[in-house]
């Protein structure tokens, strides 16, 4: 039910068929095989196993295991082969990244679960008319419970008795001040109610006694828990570009193997000897080292990003950020320095800045600084305030004029703290002179609270033209973002806390001031194609004033109010979102920002969104990018996220951005790098078949270089510096592709080639020189063909080493950027021409991979093709900075 809030206290105890003594633990039993545990069910139950078995079924996986059999019925066809080496390495790749995969997956689950550290363990429930501690799990609708200060609250519930009781519900509604509950109020919104508990709310001060109405999945929280499991992840960019890579590439590798296995089975040759060939046509093709060099590359990008404020949570979305065409982005203490402080003094009539110490001399600002230090929760430390954020700067600016701590020796006889429906508070107290009655809040609501203002040391009756002139200055003080607070006295009474009779003494404007490096961040978002959206709880003018002090918005600006938002359809809200360039979103509930968020993507934005309260993990989830605050996030919020910011500063999310636009493009860089060694890696099969020449190259040493000696240089390239133009650049298109035509050109059909060119020019000249004839068959024991294979291997790599340089940039210069600058990519070349001699010059590995040594002027046959690609590409990027048009089409990946 939804109206539990309404109607009165009798009526909901009859409706749940209770009494304010709650249940007996019989009647509790009944119900609790009615209603089942008070629990949130944040999980599907699925068993690990079959979690762990559905990591098996993308192509990539389906390909290298397809590969593995076939090597197995190769060993068992022909043993001794080393066909056995080859399932076994291929098996392997599979199971590492399928536990990869599963490991990922079982961190996201802990975004559910998190919910459940919302509710208490134990709570003081009254059954069989006596107070009891019972598990929060066994309670029913219609149990009745005690709350005190500190505790959880472990359901909704509607109040029977309260004494001072204060809940925190910011996790729930966003609203930031405790709310002071009255068992004998309501209003129209439930959240808003003050007759009404919440589960997952903290009680801060009080006692109450309450019956429970609504548990476990059917109360507020678990129709947020609902709404985030209905949420489905979105998969990210970078995910979907992998997915649409691996099935090119084993779609290629899958026709080239089939084709060439009946093309060799049609001209000849035997069975077995096809079988292995199209092993090695589908292992040529295959990346099998891109999975975890991607892996490991996202891996350093997150630790980076740690470095500079930013935990990743997801790997992959290091790379979404880079993607990201909108920030909807928190106001306060994102965009400001969540430091609130007094601005500016509206006292006599008269404005003062803060540090003029002139506004001592207004008549009654004695008067203000007593409400100030008077009506006010929080109190002074060492290091600032304990207590709510505009109640400690009050106390730090009136520190600065007299002693709050001596104003505040007083008798405290009532109090009726501040909450979003009255917005204002009000405290009774004496201080050996009698009873005087203090008032702050909303201007507005203080205003029609008071009939007399204090002017020139006096009292005078408010008159439509005086309380015009005070709207005026509040008016004055939001249109320059300033939060505005009015302060009224009266005297008072032991009895009676009056709400009217007002004394009005003045004004306070107060101003979260923005951070300094927000506008040049933003600066870098507008030259990077980032649209920029706050959305906030705050109100709509201060909220732009804000934003026009920081960059954000110009005097034209619309501001649509969280009212206005709730009017619209989706195909309205997605309407002014594609009309209106600059826009900010004010009054804003947490639960709005998912609305904004799903407009957002279904024009085909890609969006990156913060929260920090419990209502924002579904927008947090369902955005492209959740950003969670590190400082002043809930824990729910951060589990939902893929991003923490430890700081909770939008210029760390630049920073991000810039990360995760350099992390593609390096992506790019080593996928451009590992796919040029397939060309030299396929075209010995085809030649093998098609020349009947003995196997330029075996799998084996083909498996030696996807797995080794690509790995290393590639993760070189994963750690490779932003470009001087990576933020100068719109984000990238939806369309744009990992794989994309000019990548294959580039790496297939240019340096492919010539590193195949390479290999075929060194093998040939080894064999010619050794006495070779064409058509001569040769052993696999053959000195003379062991030499061969080993100097096409030498070639490829030696030709790898010019690859991994040239694929460091794709337009700057690399005498620019400097050749030595990346230690990683010189490590990786280092770890080749340690495997190369490895392979070649160990006579234990030259018997594993069937090897043999090689003389130097071998290794000198593939040197030129190397510098050919080095220069060649050099040769390339200068003409992409001089725009030549062939180039920037064909050859610009």
């Amino acid at each position: 039910m939804s109206d539990w809030h309404t109607g009165t206290l009798e009526n909901a105890l009859e409706r749940l068929s209770s009494t304010p003594n709650g249940l007996t633990d019989e009647e509790a039993k009944l119900r609790m095989a009615r209603f089942g545990a008070n629990e949130l069910k944040v999980s599907k139950d699925t068993l690990e196993l079959l979690k762990f078995l559905m990591q098996f079924k993308n192509f990539f996986a389906v390909l290298l295991i397809v590969g593995g059999a076939l090597a197995m019925t190769a060993e068992r066809l022909d043993p001794g082969q080393g066909n056995l080496y080859i399932a076994i390495a291929l098996i392997t790749v599979v199971l590492l990244n399928a536990g990869f995969t599963y490991f990922q997956e079982h961190q996201s689950e802990r975004i559910m679960d998190s919910f459940k550290n919302m509710l208490p363990s134990m709570i003081t429930a009254i059954r069989d008319g006596r107070p009891q501690e019972i598990l929060a799990g066994d309670l029913v609708p219609g149990d009745v419970i005690v709350l005190n200060e500190g505790d959880r609250v472990p359901a909704d519930g509607r109040l029977i008795y309260a004494k001072e009781l204060k809940v925190d519900n910011s996790s729930l509604t966003g609203e930031s001040e405790p709310q002071l509950l009255d068992a004998g109020k309501s209003a129209s919104a439930m959240l808003e109610s003050p007759n009404m508990v919440f589960s997952g709310s903290l009680v801060q001060n009080g006692e109450g006694k309450v019956v429970l109405v609504e548990t476990g999945m059917n109360t507020q929280i678990g129709g947020i828990v609902e709404l985030t499991k209905a949420t489905k992840d979105t998969e990210t960019p970078i995910h979907k570009e992998l997915e649409y890579f691996i099935k090119v590439i084993s779609f290629i590798a899958i026709f080239l193997g089939i084709s060439f296995f009946g093309v060799s089975v049609a001209i000849g040759n035997n069975v077995i000897g096809s079988l292995i060939f199209a092993i090695g046509i589908i292992v040529a093709n295959v990346p099998e080292g891109l999975l975890p060099t991607v892996t490991l590359s996202l891996t350093m990008a997150s630790r980076r990003m740690a470095q500079k404020n930013a935990l990743i949570k997801n790997l992959e979305s290091v790379e979404t950020l880079g993607s990201t065409t909108v920030i909807c982005t928190d106001k306060t203490g994102t965009l400001t320095q969540n430091r609130l402080g007094v601005n500016t003094v509206v006292v006599g009539g008269d404005a003062y800045r803060a540090d003029d110490m002139d506004v001592a001399n207004a008549a009654a600002f004695k008067r203000l600084l007593q409400v100030m230090c008077v009506c006010n929760n929080a109190y002074l430390t060492d290091d600032g305030y304990a207590g709510d954020a505009t109640e400690g700067a009050l106390l730090l600016f009136a520190g600065n004029h007299t002693d709050p701590t001596a104003l505040r020796k007083v008798e405290e006889i009532a109090e009726q703290p501040f909450n979003s429906v009255t917005k204002r508070m009000i405290t009774v107290t004496d201080d050996g002179s009698g009873p005087r009655a203090y008032l702050k809040g909303a201007p507005e609501v203080v205003l029609a609270m008071c009939d007399r203002v204090a002017l020139n040391g006096e009292e005078f009756d408010l008159t439509p033209d005086r309380r015009q002139d005070i709207v005026d200055a509040y008016h004055k003080l939001a249109g320059r973002g300033e939060r505005g607070l009015g302060f009224a006295a009266r005297t008072g009474d032991r009895d009676t806390v009056h709400e009217e009779g007002y004394v009005f003494l003045g004004l306070t404007g107060m101003i979260d001031p923005p951070r300094p490096e927000v506008p040049e961040a933003l600066n870098r978002c507008v030259s990077a194609g980032i649209r920029v959206i706050m959305l906030t709880g705050d109100f709509g003018l201060t909220a732009k004033t804000i934003a026009g002090q920081i960059g954000m918005m110009g005097p034209h600006g619309r501001v649509v109010q969280g009212d206005e938002l709730s009017q619209m359809s989706d195909e309205q809200l997605q309407k002014v979102l594609r009309d209106e360039p600059e826009i900010i979103f004010a009054r804003i509930a947490p639960a709005q920002k998912l609305q904004v968020v799903q407009a957002l993507q279904a024009n085909g934005e890609i969006v990156t969104v913060t929260g920090d309260g419990v209502n924002d993990a579904p927008a947090l989830k369902n955005a492209d990018m959740g950003v969670a605050m590190g400082v002043m996030g809930t824990d729910v919020a951060k589990e939902a996220s893929n991003m923490v910011l430890m700081d909770d500063n939008f210029a760390t999310i630049v920073a991000a951005v810039e990360e995760g636009r350099t992390i593609f493009d390096n992506i790019k860089k080593f996928i451009a790098y590992i796919l040029t060694s397939n060309i030299p890696e396929i075209l010995p099969f085809i030649a093998f078949v098609l020349l009947d020449i003995p196997l330029p190259l075996t799998v084996i040493l083909i498996l030696s270089i996807d797995l080794g000696t690509d790995i290393v240089p590639a993760l070189g390239l994963g750690a490779e510096k932003p470009e001087t133009d990576v933020m100068k650049r719109k984000p990238r298109p939806r369309g744009e592709r990992l794989l994309s035509r000019n990548l294959l050109i580039m790496s297939y059909g240019v340096v492919g080639m010539m590193q195949a060119a390479a290999g075929f020019f060194t093998y040939f000249t080894i064999l010619f020189t050794g006495g070779w004839e064409w058509g001569q068959d040769l052993a696999n024991s053959d000195p003379l063909y062991r030499t061969a294979i080993t100097g096409f291997f030498a070639s490829i790599i030696i030709c790898q080493v010019a690859d991994v340089i040239i694929c460091r940039t794709r337009t700057q210069s690399l005498f620019t950027v400097g050749l030595f600058s990346n230690r990683l990519v010189l490590v990786g070349i280092a770890f080749e021409l340690l495997l190369l001699t490895g392979i070649a010059y160990i006579p234990a590995l030259n018997t594993f991979f069937g090897t043999a040594p090689l003389e130097v002027w071998h290794l000198m046959l593939s040197v030129p093709f190397a510098l050919a690609i080095f220069i060649g590409d050099e040769v390339r990027r200068v003409l992409v900075r001089r725009g030549n048009s062939f180039v920037l089409r064909w050859l610009t990946w």
